[in-house]
């Protein structure tokens, strides 16, 4: 073959070729023409090309430039199907399909919808979705392509199918939607790609797949085609979610980050020692550290680049499928972590996505997150948008998981947060609430709501603002919870105190239930508590490791039954005392040590008494499920409270007393609702390694003697730093015990 010189290359086909053609498809593929049918196809460095027709009929094409062969089958009035015969160095001919002969993948309604920003299954159409095609030839197999890239000059699909060349896919752009297409035959799940982009700025850039549903394992960073051949095994669970209300059901939080659980353990093999672990614990939840996609390790998954497809680290998507299945059938919800507010600068993946801003704000006071070095996303933009809402709703139903906590939302906001005077701009009214984002969220999470029945949405949300979890047609941003951070903070500051200093810092406890009941709330001691120097749970406070155990054990108990659902980040359920690392394992050899055993066995209990009694969960949200018994005892540095299932007061109640003093309270009166007799359901100062007896399942029968604004009350034991739980006792309904039996081994998770 000889090459055609430069100065008599067709302009369409120099352009094809230098990558700079929008509409191959115009040029390639089968056309009719006065004479006939025209067949022309790109196969550069080919030595012979002919075409075999679905007749039979075979025609030689002629090389036209630069890899491009075409010939006229004459007298033909109609096209036909056809397969590209193709002859390379290697002297043999193969037989291949043409890209150029199938029509756009995308649908008019499709490309409508995302051009109004309002395609709720975007993963459906965009990125690279296996096709299976009937024909006169037979049926075809391959893999349709498609990018949103609005103002690129050209885009081009490269992978391993085509040695990662450029010239050989060129795709179309489809009208004015921005979106390119091309449907590639042959091509099928595994197959490993990337789109090589032609920005406005006229600097090609190859760009990871925005809408991928797989991807290499970092620190590779191509995209990969996927097809699900997953079969759930769910039902029960997913009938049950439907026709639940997480809001004002159990919920007790496991908060995991999967790669540092257990280094080394596959998505397979955490839904065997994770499933078995949490179960064994009691947890409602778990709630994932993200596992969206992402380049570096230690984010934790907060700079994502890869939005729909969970990281390649622990095996594939169908993999994660599996771990999610596994937990529901085991019982237990699963959350995710997700960050729509803003995401990392790597020019492999969303940065200046077809050479401008494209994803991320084009000004910098908008666009750029200085605190974390990211882009922000064009919340305004509707296609971004739709690409964010389609994303929440896409891990809810693809991956059945029950809910998403949604990371940073004060960050989203408020425009001029982190930022100086002179380095934001304010909204349409001059003020600083960024209105976009604001409608983001709510329109994420109305969608989710809808589409997805019983799951929830919890932000992760730091200021006042109000209306958190209240419903998007109440003006509300619409979450279903928000994470208690006034909450955590003035907790921990107390915990932080010596023991006899804590009377003078009683107001941190007490004043959480001023605004307890003005939004849902979850209460948090998340990875974020745990790192960067802030040093362990355990090590928050103050004193002998006895006595640090003994507060880890009565601040449980507290959060247990306060109001609001509960989050323990992992490690905290057995008192690890290093903070936590997320290049290394928990410390599972200090659950050798009785102490540390005794706290896990503390947190299995807590469990099971919260999931018994449904006053500690049935009204977190309402004054009516709480009472103070006595809020002001800071002498004592002791609460004591109720908990109520119902707003009448009439049914389920659990009585709580802390006492995070260093003194035990001898004769300590507590009055109780209701007449009758009364029994321990808990008693931490019995969870100690030196095994002190407890008053757990001891039974008091309740004064006549008013106390605390109640008519009845009991007389009991609290010791030193420690909490007790007391719960209507009903013994005509209860069995008679059995014989006590050797405490269970914890659930180890090397079995």
């Amino acid at each position: 073959m000889t090459p055609t010189p430069p100065g008599e290359v067709p302009g369409a086909i120099l352009a094809l070729i230098q990558g700079r053609h929008q509409q191959p498809h115009d040029l390639l593929g089968q056309h009719l023409e006065e004479d006939g049918l025209r067949i022309r196809v790109l196969r550069p460095m080919a030595g012979a090309v002919r075409v075999r027709f679905e007749d039979g009929e075979i025609l030689a094409l002629a090389h036209e430039a630069q890899g491009v062969w075409s010939a006229v089958r004459e007298g033909m009035a109609h096209t036909m199907d056809y397969r590209v015969l193709v002859t390379w160095g290697d002297g043999i001919e193969h037989e291949q399909d043409d890209p150029y002969r199938f029509a756009p993948t995308l649908g008019e309604i499709d490309l409508h919808l995302i051009g109004e920003g309002r395609h709720e299954q975007l993963w459906t159409v965009l990125g690279a979705q296996v096709q299976r095609y009937s024909g006169p030839m037979g049926e075809v197999h391959g893999t349709s392509f498609s990018v949103w890239a609005p103002r690129a000059k050209a885009v081009r699909v490269i992978g391993d199918f085509n040695d990662w060349d450029g010239r050989v896919h060129p795709m179309r752009l489809i009208g004015t939607s921005g979106v390119w297409e091309l449907f590639v035959p042959g091509v099928g799940a595994g197959a490993v790609y990337k789109y090589e982009i032609r920005g406005a700025d006229d600097v090609v850039r190859t760009k990871a797949d925005p809408m991928a549903r797989r991807t290499e394992c970092p620190p590779n960073t191509a995209s990969v085609v996927d097809e699900s051949g997953y079969t759930w095994s769910d039902t029960a669970w997913m009938e049950q979610r439907a026709a639940s209300n997480p809001h004002d059901g159990p919920m007790s939080i496991y908060e995991v980050h999967l790669g540092s659980w257990r280094q080394g353990l596959s998505y397979a093999d955490l839904a065997e020692h994770l499933v078995n672990y949490v179960s064994d614990l009691g947890f409602t939840h778990v709630e994932f550290l993200p596992v969206m996609e992402h380049p570096y390790g230690p984010s934790w998954g907060y700079q994502v680049t890869g939005y729909f497809a969970p990281t390649a680290r622990f095996g594939a998507p169908d993999d994660f499928r599996y771990l999610v299945d596994r937990l529901h059938q085991a019982g237990i919800g699963v959350i995710l972590d997700w960050v729509p507010g803003h995401f990392p600068r790597d020019a492999f993946a969303l940065a200046r996505f077809d050479g401008l801003p494209l994803y991320e704000h084009p000004d910098p006071r908008r666009g750029d997150q200085p605190d974390w070095g990211t882009h922000v996303f064009d919340f305004g933009r509707l296609e971004v948008r739709n690409f964010l809402v389609a994303n929440a709703t896409y891990w809810l139903e693809e991956f059945h998981v029950d809910g998403l906590r949604v990371d940073a939302v004060a960050s989203m906001l408020y425009l001029d947060y982190s930022r100086k005077p002179g380095e934001w701009i304010p909204n349409v009214y001059g003020g600083r609430e960024h209105l976009e984002a604001i409608g983001l969220l709510q329109e994420a999470n109305a969608t989710a709501y809808k589409r997805v029945p019983g799951i929830v949405t919890v932000a992760e949300e730091s200021t006042s603002w109000p209306g958190v979890t209240r419903t998007t047609d109440e003006g509300g941003l619409g979450f279903g919870l928000k994470w208690n951070m006034g909450w955590m903070n003035d907790t921990l500051r107390y915990l932080a105190e010596d023991p006899i200093n804590r009377q003078y810092h009683h107001n941190l406890l007490t004043f959480s239930l001023m605004y307890a009941f003005s939004e849902n709330f979850v209460l948090p001691i998340s990875h974020d508590e745990v790192v960067h120097g802030k040093g362990s749970l355990i090590n928050k406070a103050p004193g002998s490791d006895e006595n640090r155990l003994a507060t880890l054990r009565a601040f449980l108990a507290y959060l247990w039954s306060h109001p609001g659902k509960q989050l323990l980040f992992m490690g905290s359920e057995f008192g690890q005392y290093a903070e936590w690392a997320d290049g290394r394992s928990l410390d599972w050899w200090l659950l050798d040590q009785p102490a540390h055993y005794r706290v896990h066995n503390l947190v299995k209990e807590l469990n099971r008494i919260y999931r018994e009694n449904s006053a500690l969960w049935a009204l977190d949200s309402s004054p009516a499920g709480f009472q103070w018994l006595d809020a002001d005892d800071n002498h004592g540095s002791t609460l004591s409270y109720v908990r109520y299932a119902d707003a009448a007061r009439e049914g389920d109640a659990v009585v709580t007393v802390v006492n995070f003093s260093g003194s035990a309270h001898e004769g300590f009166r507590v009055g109780v609702p209701r007449a009758g007799q009364w029994r321990v359901a808990l008693d931490t100062s019995g969870f100690d390694a030196a095994g002190t007896p407890s008053q757990a399942d001891l039974v008091f029968t309740a004064e006549a003697t008013g106390w605390q604004d109640q008519a009845h009350s009991v007389v009991l034991r609290v010791a030193a730093l420690s909490a007790i739980y007391l719960v209507p006792h009903e013994p005509d309904l209860e069995p008679e015990p059995a014989d006590p039996e050797p405490e269970p081994e914890p659930a180890d998770p090397d079995a």
